[in-house]
């Protein structure tokens, strides 16, 4: 059954209070102690649908397009209708323009290390796909030598429209392999290694490929240049350095880095009316972020954050420090987990033109209006905040439709579109 559900006003204000301007952040000696964090939110059992919703544009529909996925991570949409859709064990999964979701995964994947949350990462199409048929995976890759240890890898291959990948090769692996066998001391009650991969893809108008690293919870190594750890790559089609990356010609320095200081970076994008790049990231009990990446960046992780470390070690600062650049907005805590972002762009909600959508766990999916040049203003919309999901990606389709997937073991993609009337 359709119901109609209002997003009140107070949501947005009880909201507005665990965001703030980075900018304007207090220093680290005036923060106050954090609350003990709320268990992780798992989300609910997601109903049949299909919903209508009010929002400030007016009202919009919400329907179940595909069901039967397992933790559904990234989505990239076929020429001929349609899109593949990777899910984070180690699959990926062809689904129909209809929604039907092909029974018979693709083959031919590399060998994919799937614990906690390791696995299969984003797709995206080459931009000459017509042509060539390539895609882009972003995985979490164990160590041939048979050592516990994993790193972030982007595999190249083609597909034909069938069932089974061709020409599969890694085109990249990060620097450098790291696991169980590997983990030295590490400072304010960090994670297990085979968490904070990163593994956003996203090619930008010139035919770079731009990945996120994320800096395997061990944050110590982000501030060195001769590492992968939490950075953003900009590389070649078939994985080389661009002559132009910022970092190219440092001794002991990675070429692939765009920029540096990232936590866990699992959100990119590109502002199509600016050619901004733009991301988000987890921080850790609160400091999530969203960043507009510029070339060359340090955003501090994990010397300068608005998080508060596990073990409840300060931060050695919270903002403002010189050299370093602080994120247009920071959340937390308690964190919200920021999945994937998106600046709407066509003609189907005339309303949200140039507006930002991120895509998270616990708070719905926000929309912000935006100005000239991409920044958010004001306090978000909070939309879809009662279907109970973790929003792990947004993406806006070909048609104008706004595509969502659920990071849950019985994960779905949802489709938003205008409601009738």
């Amino acid at each position: 059954m359709i119901r109609i559900v209002t997003v009140a006003s107070a949501l947005a204000l009880a909201f507005g209070a665990c965001q703030t301007v980075a900018q304007d952040a207090p220093t680290a000696t005036s923060k106050p102690a954090p609350t003990p964090a709320p268990a992780p939110f798992m989300g609910t059992t997601l109903g049949d649908g299909p919903w209508d919703f009010n929002s400030a544009t007016g009202p919009i529909h919400v329907e179940v397009l595909t069901r039967g996925l397992v933790n559904p991570w990234g989505m990239a949409f076929l020429p001929g209708g349609g899109m593949l859709v990777t899910e984070r064990p180690g699959r990926l999964r062809i689904v129909a323009g209809d929604g039907t979701l092909d029974p018979e995964p693709i083959g031919g994947l590399p060998d994919i290390y799937a614990a906690g949350i390791a696995g299969l990462n984003d797709v995206v199409l080459d931009p000459d796909f017509a042509r060539n048929h390539r895609i882009y995976l972003a995985y979490s890759k164990p160590n041939p030598s048979g050592a516990d240890e994993q790193a972030l890898a982007v595999a190249r291959a083609v597909w034909d429209g069938g069932h089974a990948l061709r020409e599969v090769e890694d085109i990249f692996l990060a620097a450098p392999w790291y696991g169980a066998q590997t983990q030295p001391e590490r400072c304010c009650g960090q994670g297990p290694a085979f968490g904070s991969f990163g593994g956003r893809l996203l090619f930008d108008g010139e035919g770079h490929l731009f990945v996120t690293s994320g800096d395997r919870n061990y944050g110590e190594m982000v501030a060195a240049q001769d590492n992968h750890f939490g950075k953003i790559l900009r590389l070649n089609a078939d994985g080389s350095a661009p002559a132009d990356n910022p970092w190219v010609g440092r001794e002991g320095a990675r070429p692939e880095v765009w920029s540096t200081g990232h936590r866990n970076p699992l959100g990119l994008t590109v502002n199509p009316f600016t050619g901004d790049l733009w991301e988000t990231e987890f921080g850790p009990r609160g400091g999530d972020e969203l960043n507009r990446i510029m070339r060359g960046g340090d955003y501090g992780w994990m010397s300068v954050t608005q998080g508060f470390h596990y073990n409840g070690e300060p931060a050695e600062a919270v903002s403002k420090v010189p050299g370093k650049i602080d994120p247009v907005l920071a959340w937390g805590p308690p964190s919200l987990n920021p999945g994937n972002i998106a600046f709407y762009a066509g003609e189907t909600f005339p309303g949200w033109q140039g507006d930002l959508l991120l895509a998270t766990f616990t708070e719905g999916l926000l929309r912000y209006d935006t100005d000239t040049q991409g920044m958010p203003l004001n306090q978000p919309e909070i939309l879809l905040k009662d279907l109970g999901q973790r929003w792990r990606d947004v993406r806006v389709g070909p048609d104008g439709a706004l595509y969502l997937l659920t990071d849950m073991t019985d994960g779905a993609i949802i489709k938003v579109t205008p409601a009738e009337g």
